[in-house]
């Protein structure tokens, strides 16, 4: 997907509908954790916070290996201009009237 002109990874489509939303909730208790801990300066705290975060991202397939098998590049977080959906990109903001 894409947000802001940056594609991120989505999580894996292939995941059961049981399980996203489990592992969903753990990231989103994660990263209450993480504001939590934050807020009470315990940097330990914010270390085990920001690795449950991690785990559930890899879990969900928003980061690690790519979860896709067709070869395509992964080219999370970076500038859709830069990559090989630039092409693609400014088609549809052609036609969707967006602004790139």
């Amino acid at each position: 997907m894409i947000v802001r002109g940056r594609l991120w990874r989505r999580a894996n489509p292939a995941l059961p509908e049981d399980a996203r939303r489990r592992l969903v909730s753990e990231l989103m208790a994660a990263r209450r954790e993480v504001g939590r801990a934050l807020r009470a300066g315990d940097a330990g705290a914010l270390r085990a916070a920001r690795r449950r975060v991690n785990e559930a991202k890899i879990a969900l397939g928003e980061r690690g290996p790519p979860w896709w098998s067709d070869g395509a590049p992964d080219e999370n977080r970076r500038l859709v201009a830069s990559t090989s959906y630039a092409r693609w990109y400014d088609a549809l903001c052609g036609e969707e009237g967006l602004a790139r």
